[in-house]
């Protein structure tokens, strides 16, 4: 399917009667399902659970907590998963994101082996876990094992608490090879770099040379002030600019996060063809910083979004608060709309549908059969019209508005709810506490 025929069908089509699959007759305004590019699925079982302040060390002021400190509680979390708890949280979390209108998932996954690093007797475990959480839900999924080698850009050994998210490069180039297996008409394998600390140069070079030509490549990428004053440093170059400069970045590849740039390197991955997946409200709770979305929109840059640590699970939120953190650092309103169009919604959701198929290598969108109906009966879509039903479900109010949802033709949320919720949940709440256990 041509990308750009699928990027027409985009736009709303109209208030209706009797559109959706149950024939009930509810009003519906159709739109095309949302691609969620970057997830770490086990991270919804801590979301909320690092919000009190750290004991400071010596010196230290309140205040000091940010991405540094907030990963040491992830990593207590991180050691305690098994496949079966993973797949119990993952399912719950991908019908959370399906009920908010995402229709396919980027799955960031770097718990390997046990936490103590050794091998499953199925090197692949936990991947498979994440992929029957897909299956069980109905989500697409682009899988994207991580490759995790060293500790800093000084090539460090990894921590303990590190071990289990490690490979050398032959085991990971077998272990995806061994997963490609497992693809399907919702189901790609794709290729996730940690970040430029974690992954030294000879070794990256050798992963992307042993690749198929068309499989997709994720890495995290200046999300953080120390990162990018680290790789200055030791490699003499920001971590945006050293990566162009030293892989064949393109259409291929997305950045995530990319938030701390210079004007040449929102020039270059413009340039490129890569996309950025902004996770604005993962960033804003670390306390990452802003994409500089406005430069990047007028360099022609493209991007999506993702929920990443999953402190949210909606779309809305996501795009909502992609526009709001603009506002407030240049005291303007309406900053991502476009020659296009005026409306700020519609160019958002434009821009999120355009960059799907290339991030994920997926189908995507109403003529694959991802389609979310929104309630036309709520109260806040009172009076809503084609020109400006977009921005009301992104900037009105907080409900849920996704009636349906289908994905590949297949409904999956009706009434606003999971068809499978009731025994997902039960499922989480057990491995929940088992998590929590002592």
């Amino acid at each position: 399917m041509d990308t750009h025929d699928n990027i027409r069908t985009w736009r709303p089509d109209g208030w209706r009667a009797g559109n959706d699959a149950s024939g009930e007759g509810a009003r519906s305004r159709r739109l095309p399902g949302i691609a969620n590019l970057h997830s770490h699925a086990f991270q919804r079982a801590m979301a909320g659970m690092a919000e009190c302040q750290s004991a400071p060390g010596p010196g230290a002021r309140a205040g000091h907590d940010s991405f540094w400190t907030w990963r040491e509680t992830m990593y207590r979390f991180a050691g305690r998963f098994t496949p079966d708890t993973l797949h119990a949280v993952a399912a719950q979390l991908y019908a959370e994101m399906l009920e908010a209108g995402y229709t396919t998932v980027c799955e960031f996954h770097y718990l390997h082996h046990a936490p103590d690093g050794r091998r499953y007797d199925d090197p692949a475990a936990m991947s498979r876990a994440l992929l029957q959480a897909a299956r069980d839900t109905g989500i697409r999924i682009t899988l994207l094992p991580v490759l995790y080698m060293t500790g800093g850009f000084d090539g460090r050994p990894l921590g303990d608490r590190q071990r289990r998210f490690g490979h050398d490069v032959e085991s990971y180039l077998q272990l995806l090879d061994n997963l490609r297996g497992e693809q399907d008409d919702t189901t790609r394998i794709g290729c996730a770099l940690h970040s430029l600390r974690a992954v030294p140069p000879d070794a990256m070079r050798t992963v992307l040379a042993g690749l198929p030509r068309d499989c997709r490549v994720h890495v995290h990428v200046a999300e953080q002030v120390a990162e990018v004053d680290e790789c200055i440093a030791v490699r003499g170059a920001r971590p945006v600019q050293w990566l162009l400069e030293n892989a064949d970045v393109d259409a291929r590849w997305t950045l995530v996060h990319a938030t701390h740039l210079v004007g040449s390197e929102i020039l270059g991955i413009a340039a490129s063809g890569a996309t950025v997946a902004i996770c604005p409200t993962t960033e804003a709770n670390l306390g990452d910083g802003l994409f500089p979305l406005r430069d990047f929109l007028d360099a022609g840059g493209r991007w999506g979004i993702g929920s990443d640590s999953h402190i949210s699970v909606s779309p809305v939120e996501e795009l909502r608060w992609l526009e709001y953190g603009q506002r407030l650092v240049t005291g303007r309103r309406n900053i991502a709309a476009s020659a296009r169009s005026p409306s700020v919604g519609e160019t958002l959701l434009h821009d999120v549908v355009a960059s799907a198929a290339d991030s994920t290598g997926q189908a995507s969108g109403i003529d694959s059969g991802d389609v979310l109906l929104l309630d036309g009966d709520a109260a806040l879509m009172a009076g809503a019209s084609d020109a400006d039903a977009v921005d009301r479900w992104i900037f009105a109010g907080n409900r849920n508005l996704v009636r349906e949802t289908t994905v590949a033709g297949r409904r999956l949320v009706a009434d606003g709810r999971h068809v499978a919720a009731e025994s997902i949940a039960a499922r989480y709440r057990s491995a929940i506490g088992e998590l929590l256990r002592d």
